[in-house]
Parts: C-alpha cells; sequence; structure tokens
C-alpha cells in the first residue's frame, strides 16, 4: 500500500503547531481510494492501470484540483484477491471526507461490495467491466459500469466478424478462451444470444487461473480449428495465449481480445510474433492525445511521474487508468455544480454526479481526451452512458486502430440487462427506483 496524503506531510513538516492546521486542510481535500493490483496474477495489466490513475490525479491537483479542491488519494493493495478487495473497501470507505467512489479493477470484488454499497452510500465505479447489468440504473443505483461492459464489448468484437464475413457468420465455429472466473464468464450470455441469432457454433474453452498452462486449450483450438478465437484474459495469461497460439500455428489476426487482453505490455515482447492480433478497445484508448503531453510537461519532466518512465504514457492500460481518473474527477465537478462550487462532495454527492455527466465534445476537447472518447451523459435509467468502441491491431510494435467507431446492438443487449437486472433485483429483495424525466 502507498499513502499518497500531502495533509500528512504538512503535519509532520509544521509539527506540534500542525496539529490543528490539517483539520481545517482537510475540509478541502477529496479522497479517492485507489484499489491496485501491482502484484498477483494480473499484476502486468495493474501496474500501468494504477500508474495511469494517480498521474491524472496529479495533472488535476497541478492545475489547482476541482474548483481548488485538492485531491487525496490512499492505493490499497488487492492482489486480485476478492478478499483482499472487500477488506481495502471496509477500511477506505469512510476515510477522510469518504470514498469518492471506488473503481475496484476486479469483476469479483465488484461482485462482492455491490450488495454492500447502497447501505453504505458509496458509488462503484467499473468503467468497462463489473456486472453488465448494472447499466440499468433504476436496479443498481451506487453502481456505474461506464462507457461499456463486456456484453457491449463482445457484441462490437461479433459486428467486426460479420464485417470481415461480408455480413454472415452461419456455419462459422467461435470459439471464447477464458479466465475461469466471474470476469471470463461474463461474455457467455451475449455470445450465446448472439451465436443463435447469426448461426454460428460456439466453443467455451475456460483457462484456470492465472493462466499460465494453457497447453490443453490450444490443443483443443489446433484440432477443432475455429475461424475465430476471442480471449477474455488479462495479466499472465495473455501473453502465455499468444505464444501458445504462435506455437500451434492459429493465426493471431484471428484472435480478438477483450480490452483487458489487449494492452501494449501483453505483447511488446512477442514483438512481430503478436503481429495481427486484435484488441477492443473502450471507446478509443489506443489513441494518444493533449492529456498525454500534460502530463509529461507538468508531471514526468519534473520527476512526478508514477510510472518508472514516461514512455509508458500513450500505452492502452495506462490511458484506461488516465480514463477512469478523469471520470471521477467529473462526477465530482458535476456534483460541485449542484451542491457548491469548491466544497468537499459527499460519496451521496458524487454519486448524483455520476448519475448526471455530461461530457460534451468541447469538454472532452478541453481535458486532452477529445479523440479518446466520444460524447456520452448518463441518466438515472443509464449508468453505461455510451459504449463505443474500436478495434485495434498489434503491428509488431504498436497498437493502431484499424476499424470504424462500433456500438452495441440493443435489440440484444438491452433485453439481457433487462432480465439480469430483474433477477438481480428479485434474488436480493431490491425495489427499482422509479425515473422520472
Amino acid at each position: 500500500m502507498k499513502l499518497k496524503n500531502v495533509a500528512i506531510a504538512a503535519c509532520l513538516a509544521a509539527g506540534f503547531g500542525g496539529l490543528v492546521a490539517p483539520a481545517a486542510a482537510q475540509a478541502q481535500e477529496q479522497f479517492v481510494p485507489l484499489l491496485v493490483y501491482r502484484t498477483g496474477q494480473f499484476a502486468p495489466l495493474g501496474i500501468p492501470w494504477a500508474d495511469g490513475k494517480q498521474d491524472y490525479l496529479k495533472l488535476v491537483n497541478a492545475k489547482g484540483g476541482i474548483n481548488g479542491v485538492k485531491i487525496v488519494y490512499e492505493e490499497c493493495e488487492t492482489a486480485y484477491d476478492t478478499a483482499k478487495g472487500v477488506e481495502c473497501y471496509e477500511r477506505l470507505k469512510n476515510k477522510g471526507s469518504g470514498s469518492s467512489g471506488f473503481d475496484t479493477q476486479s469483476t469479483g470484488i465488484t461482485f462482492a461490495v455491490t450488495d454492500k454499497a447502497p447501505g453504505d452510500k458509496v458509488p462503484v465505479v467499473t468503467p468497462g467491466y463489473g456486472l453488465s447489468q448494472s447499466a440499468d440504473g433504476k436496479v443498481f443505483e451506487w453502481n456505474f459500469p461506464l462507457l461499456g461492459n463486456y456484453w457491449t464489448a463482445a457484441d462490437s468484437i461479433v459486428q467486426d466478424l460479420l464485417k470481415k464475413e461480408k455480413g454472415s457468420l452461419k456455419g462459422k465455429k467461435i470459439a471464447l478462451v477464458y479466465h475461469d472466473s466471474p470476469y471470463g464468464k461474463e461474455p457467455i450470455p451475449l455470445l450465446q444470444k448472439r451465436a443463435a441469432k447469426e448461426g454460428f457454433e460456439l466453443m467455451l474453452l475456460p483457462v484456470t487461473a492465472p493462466g499460465v498452462e494453457q497447453k490443453s486449450t490450444w490443443l483443443q483450438v489446433r484440432q477443432q480449428r475455429p475461424d475465430y478465437v476471442l480471449l477474455w484474459s488479462a495479466g499472465v495469461m495473455t501473453p502465455t495465449a499468444v505464444r501458445e497460439a504462435q506455437a500451434t500455428g492459429y493465426p493471431r489476426e484471428k484472435m480478438y481480445a477483450i480490452w483487458w487482453g489487449g494492452s501494449d505490455h501483453d505483447v511488446k515482447d512477442i514483438g512481430a510474433g503478436a503481429k495481427g492480433y486484435n484488441t477492443v478497445t473502450i471507446h478509443n484508448t489506443a489513441e494518444r492525445d493533449k492529456v498525454h503531453d500534460e502530463i509529461k510537461a507538468q508531471i514526468y519532466d519534473k520527476g512526478q511521474g508514477t510510472a518508472k518512465d514516461a514512455k509508458e504514457l500513450g500505452q492502452l492500460a495506462h490511458t484506461r487508468g488516465m480514463m477512469i481518473s478523469m471520470l471521477q474527477v467529473e462526477a465530482i465537478r458535476t456534483a460541485q455544480e449542484k451542491f457548491g462550487k469548491g466544497k468537499v462532495m459527499t460519496p451521496e454527492q458524487v454519486r448524483w454526479g455520476l448519475e448526471n455527466l455530461n461530457l460534451t465534445q468541447e469538454r472532452l476537447n478541453e481535458l486532452g481526451f477529445g479523440k479518446i472518447i466520444r460524447p456520452f451523459k448518463t441518466s438515472c435509467e443509464n449508468h453505461l452512458g455510451a459504449d463505443w468502441a474500436r478495434i485495434a491491431t498489434w503491428d509488431g510494435a504498436k497498437f493502431t486502430p484499424v476499424s470504424d467507431w462500433y456500438q452495441a446492438d440493443q435489440s440484444l443487449i438491452a433485453p439481457l440487462v433487462k432480465e439480469y437486472a430483474e433477477k438481480y433485483a428479485k434474488e436480493k429483495n431490491v425495489k427499482p427506483r422509479t425515473c422520472t424525466p
């Protein structure tokens, strides 16, 4: 665990006379908990993700905070372990000004804290992951799977495959090689619906965590020769899968990874051996924008960067981390517009901000994310906002966007969200809210 709290540093520097000062300073500090996994099976993904989150918060503070309110944050190491994640949540939920929202970085941890959040009145922010059905704000008042989930990601991939196959997947065979965990199983309901609609055969190939042993899985791939392989992986599982595909002669251009299995660190050591490997991106996190230049100039050039090397700037996982912090900061800023500029927001007020986000193109341009994220709005009913995605391909040295923009087919997604949300509400005895215009 790393502690990043300027108030504590100020108190220590001031000595006994500073004992009164932190109370005044505390009133102008917004606390953001940072659950991370810098260790464990997913560390190769978790490290740049965590670095990106911190770097953006440092940039906001360097520019004066949120209308003058500085952000303080504390990392808590989960090692992608659900029990450790819940411990972090319990310890940090009431710290400082109260949690401004937990980006759990884990579908398993999200499952565990979702039941706790309504009672604790703490937002759970899961951009690009978590419970896909939590897009339904009527049932999941405290969950915000902003910008996309595993159903929308899988649907965007299928749309790209349809485009490649001139509009028909009938008679094709598609394999899902997935981490055998709640995370890896999330896309299955959507893919089953898509298989029934498009007429392709879906092969389900689970991989036991952490995913370093996949020979039997890729033996099945070699024997069955699916037309495409969808890879729901992260951490050490991803390069292992790419190397196994290479060893068995499976074309990397026929592999499509979820965004957590599509980052520079996953394939850079394989280099040309991974050429053609595809990933779906959250909005367009393969793009580089003005925010990267700002962080380079204001943070890394001053020796304050979180990552060891400024070369990490622009890599997919780092950009996603920055994007997630930006969403949390903008939720706080939105809350301030209603509840008081320059004031510290409570978790309940931040929840309102998350539910009333309206990131226009003009605002995204101001933030330096105009090329990365498309405009979107959230509402009482819609906690997802918008699920724009693109396909990026590894060219042997870097990921490059190669597709048009995709949005998930709501004729398939909306009924799934409704079905699973209603099931959750019934099981957990949750009374759905009434959302008024």
